[in-house]
């Protein structure tokens, strides 16, 4: 990619199954998706990958082998080391394998979901980005997804609220991805 121009990256995690089609309006134009995570069904990606390329990784409700996604990636967008992790936060603290990661990495910019609260923070140098759970509302969380312009210089993140009753006919009917045993969100 052109790294003169600014490239717009959207932002999604913990869809859980749910295809919101706002995803469809909030991410038109961009140049690529990047999804952190408890996917939860195929069809989710297929969905996204109708809009632009996806760079997706399993979380913990996905089974990362019969996925097929990895359960971290570093990928190259824009002349920026970009790192996808699932877990990066638990009990709003950044757990020790998080910021292992972030130190082996040394990412530009870390995108990363499973609290399913939006933030927006710095640790040293790396941009660390959750644009919160654009799944079933769960809890009293408000549902979101982001969006990333990448300038040459900066990275501006934009987190974008979701309406908070996504019309569950719109669940994604396509195979499900397995669940792991004993672990959920």
């Amino acid at each position: 990619m052109n790294q003169r121009r600014a490239i717009r990256i959207g932002v999604i995690a913990d869809t859980h199954g749910l295809f919101d089609p706002a995803v469809r309006r909030h991410f038109k134009g961009v140049d690529h998706i990047l999804h952190a995570g408890d996917i939860g069904d195929r069809s989710v990606i297929e969905q996204l990958e109708q809009i632009a390329p996806v760079t997706a990784v399993s979380g913990n409700v996905d089974d990362s082998e019969q996925s097929g996604f990895p359960s971290e990636v570093v990928i190259e967008l824009a002349g920026r080391r970009i790192a996808i992790r699932h877990i990066l936060y638990e009990g709003g603290k950044l757990t020790e394998g998080g910021r292992a990661f972030l130190q082996e990495t040394q990412p530009d910019l870390c995108i990363f979901g499973h609290t399913h609260r939006s933030k927006i923070e710095r640790f040293g140098m790396t941009l660390l980005f959750n644009p919160g759970s654009a799944g079933p509302k769960r809890f009293s969380l408000p549902r979101g997804i982001g969006r990333l312009t990448i300038l040459k210089e900066k990275i501006l993140p934009k987190l974008i609220p979701l309406s908070d009753n996504a019309n569950h006919r719109n669940r994604s009917t396509g195979v499900k991805l397995p669940k792991k045993k004993g672990r959920t969100t």
